[in-house]
């Protein structure tokens, strides 16, 4: 669990004014002095990230974010980076101290509730200070679900503190958290088989498989089932070895074609990038957007969302492949433009087209509201998997295993070849 990747913890936002105890009371929580602490307003300046193991819940992550009051020189930056984690929150909390809420409290709440957050409040130095019934019952009916009391430098009474936070978290724990969407646990039957199409390119890193493949490879594990990886040469070989055909095959993107072409008909198959539209984003939401493809026209913008920010090889997927494959497809010179990691257009209007990644390295609530920022601006969503199956001919038979998903690629490609005839 220390191991485990930062976008699958969950992640616990801590918002609050400006030396009101956010991170002594991270420091009490961990159990050790992870942040920096000092009476000098501002002290926190850039979001402060600290995983850890945090049972029963398991793997979270803790952001620390600035003082929401701060008033230094730097305050309106380090502010505009706190607005931004509400993006990738899963639960809020807020620290305050006794008979002090007011609007940078409430204006946390009212963010959160945008969000749809539940909202947590710790109720710090009360050994200066306890709060009233009256105060905790003001916070209720602000929209907090839970309040706990807390004195964050009394490490005497640390266990009790956290105990009451933990079961807090547990109340508040969102339920695509607790039982995300399956990889491919639904679609492989225990002792059941999915093949797992690997290519070796200059792409893979050396040495190790990409975190994609390795997630599925542990769920279909504890789903019971077993698992065979090959390479894509080796693909149409081994299936004529086996005796029984697999459940299902799984292969990357750029590959797709060829398993396409291999895989008996009556066999399903479909790309890592496509599970991760399920299991991290809105499946049936990024089929429909797939089909918006053939509206794009010569000139029109396009995104491509890449979390990753690793160093690109001479022919990467995002920059280089996905761009390529749709100027051919559409027949005219798009304008592509590129944001990696963390960086994300505050304005999409401008966009025809939002293309995603898989987002492994994201957490499901920061690609949702990725996803939410381009319906609200009417710009339709794919993702890489989605985007590369479809200009290559195939996206139906990768979709199939999702009739769901499938029936809304349907239904938006038909529902715009109508709107175009009445167009015309």
């Amino acid at each position: 669990m220390e191991t485990a990747p930062k976008s699958l913890r969950l992640q616990i936002a801590l918002f609050g004014r400006t030396n009101v105890g956010k991170s002594s009371f991270l420091n009490m929580i961990a159990g050790q002095d992870i942040a920096i602490t000092s009476p000098v307003p501002g002290t926190t300046t850039d979001v402060v990230e600290k995983p850890m193991e945090l049972l029963p819940l398991g793997p979270v992550v803790f952001l620390d974010t600035a003082g929401i009051d701060d008033t230094t020189e730097l305050g309106a930056q380090r502010i505009k980076k706190t607005q931004l984690i509400f993006n990738r929150a899963d639960i809020v909390t807020i620290v305050c101290e006794a008979g002090n809420w007011g609007s940078p409290e409430e204006n946390i709440v009212a963010a959160a509730k945008e969000k749809n957050l539940p909202v947590v409040a710790v109720i710090n130095k009360i050994d200066q200070i306890a709060p009233s019934a009256d105060f905790v019952l003001q916070l209720n009916n602000a929209g907090v679900k839970s309040v706990i009391a807390v004195t964050s430098i009394d490490r005497s009474g640390r266990e009790s503190y956290l105990a009451a936070f933990k079961q807090a978290l547990i109340d508040n724990c969102p339920e695509d958290f607790i039982a995300p969407p399956p990889l491919v646990g639904d679609l492989v039957k225990p002792g059941g088989m999915a093949v797992m199409i690997v290519p070796i390119d200059l792409q893979a890193p050396k040495g190790r498989l990409i975190l994609p493949q390795v997630q599925t490879i542990r769920d279909a594990l504890d789903n019971d089932a077993s698992i065979l990886v090959v390479k894509e040469r080796e693909y149409s070989h081994v299936l004529g070895q086996l005796k029984t055909p697999p459940d299902l095959a799984v292969c990357d993107s750029q590959v797709v074609m060829k398993m396409v072409a291999d895989t008996p008909k009556d066999m399903k198959c479909t790309t890592f990038s496509i599970l991760f539209s399920r299991l991290k984003g809105d499946m049936q939401l990024m089929a429909r957007g797939t089909a918006a493809i053939d509206t794009l026209q010569q000139g029109d913008k396009v995104l491509i969302a890449e979390s990753c920010s690793h160093h690109a090889a001479a022919d990467d997927i995002g920059r280089v492949k996905i761009p390529r494959w749709l100027r051919q497809y559409v027949g005219a010179d798009l304008d592509v433009n590129v944001y990696a990691g963390r960086d994300y257009p505050e304005n999409l209007s401008e966009y025809k087209l939002v293309i995603h990644c898989g987002g492994c390295m994201l957490n499901r609530r920061e690609i949702l509201s990725r996803i939410q920022m381009a319906a609200r601006a009417g710009v339709p969503v794919t993702n890489y998997g989605m985007c590369i199956s479809y200009v290559q001919g195939v996206l139906e038979r990768v979709l199939s295993p999702f009739p769901a998903a499938l029936d809304a690629f349907r239904r938006e490609k038909e529902r715009l070849k109508k709107e175009k005839k009445q167009g015309t």
